[in-house]
């Protein structure tokens, strides 16, 4: 089988084109193409007057041998890889103690499954719920103002992926493909099949709740164990006359203990209270870079008009997303994060007293806005050096400061963007009606982040127009605050993926640092899983 890239259409052509594409590419006769299957797709919209449809298929013609060499030195069409996922290690039959993964969002989830695949039959223990019953704990908060810190859009079976847009595309290397399995695995567990051939695939989250049911229902089936509202309070780990510590299980919030000798730590990036039992239990940690800001909103048919002109509307072209950055005068780079298109801005706390926004899509991407968080880097050299928990107590504060300007109901602080720009508070909103709920107080945002990111922001937006007209209107609304881009602390491992200094637990995915989103911690699940497999056989 062939691989081919980079083949161009026009947005409308018409079926049979892709065909004669292939054809034209391969320099072969109709009869000698045996067929072709789509691998990806993708728009190229530089030129809004001729975006283009862009393919990769999957090519099986008579004579591969001919055709390869004929066409050697051209890079768009080669070997088809091997995608498909081979297990690296079986359980033994003797096996005495069985894995624990700490968390079921993306990362924990792979890791079970994985690890359930070979044979090991792990433990996946989560504080929070049941999807479903997380899914009416996260409602509480949205409509009632109620929150559950055991129970909401961080916490509980999904992880903090689920209340989100869904993407499934990440900009890691993956010589080995397992993205391929991620999917895959998706799409059995009923996502539709498109996000294995689209550039940028997305699920939307009531699509993401029954899938995660389904994949939960087949790590049981093969042998996993889950335990739901089972937080873990503790390690249990030996030190030997060396110095030397290793893992030999956990302690759960109730006093319980289960024992292993492999414990995958798949937390996700809001586990602070997790954060610091792993750092008192004397695992290596340190403070890591991450960002922090507001979430924008504006109609998605601004944004549509402006990446697609008179295309916009396009069935095939669907809500049209952007990425932006600024380098500011100060130094700090402003930036777009985990935009939704056609979405809505939800409330993402996880802790009483404070205000988190995060972003949110279903699958139809058919809201009447578009948001995104405008985020500014941070480092611990400079803006939070006082260790490695100090990055947590950084979002705590400004979490605390938006609840007071949101008037200490879980709403919003918000703010127009011309009232943003010209350093006045906002007492009403204009034509952007802000998606966020509980609701929004109009307010002054520049008290709800540290100076130098709101200096940043504000120069940023301007700029942001010149790609996106109207980006800085003065209607579009800021909403604050967006404090968890990323884990604010990297819980340190080796190559073999073992913490540094505590063998056998193995922390894993957004929450140790090592993952961006929903694919990149289910990659890191299964590396992780393969790491604990090989250690357990010997391998």
């Amino acid at each position: 089988m062939l691989r081919l890239t980079e083949l161009k259409l026009p947005l409308d052509h018409a079926p049979q084109d892709l065909e004669a594409a292939v054809l034209e590419r391969l320099g072969v006769a109709p009869a000698d193409l045996a067929g072709f299957e789509i691998v990806r797709r993708a728009h190229d919209a530089r030129r809004k007057a001729a975006i283009l449809t862009v393919y990769s298929v999957d090519a099986t013609v008579t004579d591969e041998a001919e055709v390869l060499a004929r066409l050697a030195g051209d890079l768009r069409v080669l070997p088809a890889p091997d995608t498909g996922y081979k297990p690296v290690a079986h359980a033994p039959s003797n096996l005495t103690t069985r894995p624990i993964v700490i968390g079921a969002g993306p990362c924990g989830l792979f890791a079970g499954l994985i690890l359930a695949e070979m044979g090991f039959r792990p433990i996946i223990l989560d504080r929070g719920k049941l999807v479903r019953e997380r899914t009416k704990d996260t409602w509480g908060l949205w409509r009632r103002g109620e929150l559950n810190p055991e129970s909401n859009v961080q916490f509980g079976e999904g992880g903090a992926g689920t209340f989100s847009d869904g993407k499934l595309y990440s900009q890691i290397k993956d010589p080995r493909h397992l993205g391929r399995k991620v999917l895959t695995e998706f799409v059995l567990a009923g996502a539709p099949p498109e996000i294995l051939t689209e550039a940028h695939p997305h699920i939307g989250t009531f699509r993401l709740v029954t899938m995660v049911e389904s994949m939960r229902a087949k790590v049981e089936a093969l042998g996993g164990e889950y335990r739901f509202q089972s937080r873990v309070e503790d390690l249990l780990v030996d030190t030997a006359a060396d110095g030397s510590r290793r893992v030999r299980g956990v302690v759960l919030q109730d006093g319980s203990e289960i024992a292993a000798d492999q414990v995958v730590l798949a937390v996700g990036h809001s586990a602070r209270d997790t954060f610091a039992q792993m750092l008192a239990a004397g695992v290596f940690m340190e403070a890591k870079p991450f960002s922090i800001g507001f979430r924008i909103e504006h109609p998605q048919s601004w944004v549509d008009r402006a990446r697609y002109g008179t295309n916009a509307g396009h069935p095939d072209l669907g809500a049209a997303a952007y990425s932006l950055s600024h380098h500011a005068a100060n130094g700090r780079t402003a930036y777009s994060f985990c935009m939704c298109p056609g979405g809505t801005v939800v409330a993402a706390a996880s802790e009483p007293g404070r205000v988190v926004t995060n972003g949110m899509s279903q699958y139809s991407r058919n809201e009447r806005n578009a948001n995104a968080g405008i985020v500014v880097g941070i480092t611990p050299e400079k803006d939070y050096p006082g260790g490695p928990l100090a990055g947590v107590a950084l979002q705590r504060h400004w979490e605390e400061q938006a609840f007071k300007a949101g008037g200490g109901t879980y709403a919003a602080p918000g703010q127009r963007v011309g009232d943003f720009l010209a350093g006045r508070a906002s007492t009403s909103l204009g034509e952007v009606i802000p998606s966020y709920r509980p609701g929004v107080t109009p307010t002054d945002l520049s008290t709800c982040l540290p100076d130098f990111a709101i200096a940043a922001i504000r120069e940023a937006l301007p700029v942001f127009a010149r790609q996106i007209p109207g980006f800085d209107a003065d209607d579009a609304v800021l909403t604050g605050v967006e404090t968890r881009t990323s884990s604010p602390v990297r819980i340190t491992r080796g190559k073999d993926l073992q913490s540094l200094n505590t063998a056998g637990l193995y922390p894993a995915g957004e929450g140790a640092g090592y993952a961006g989103g929903i694919l990149s911690a289910a990659v890191d699940g299964i590396k992780v899983a393969e790491a604990v497999a090989k250690a357990i056989v010997g391998g």
